[in-house]
């Protein structure tokens, strides 16, 4: 299937970076909730967050430069 003009480039990789990034801020608290301490609702909403955050930049600083729209 051949890409149109403009249509960005989407790799697997970005695809990968994307689902561990939307699964992390998720599945990491209740992890860690489950199998090392109980955590509170608070700190488990907290923690989400901030993974989000930080799965977010990095999937914009890694693949910023990768999934541009080609001219």
């Amino acid at each position: 299937m051949r890409r149109k003009p403009g249509e960005p480039i989407y790799l697997k990789r970005h695809i990968l970076g994307l689902a561990a990034a939307v699964v992390a801020p998720i599945l990491l608290p209740l992890l860690y909730h489950r199998y090392i301490t109980p955590l509170s609702f608070s700190t488990i909403f907290a923690a989400s967050l901030i993974i989000a955050l930080i799965g977010s930049i990095a999937l914009y600083l890694t693949y910023r430069s990768s999934a541009q729209n080609e001219p």
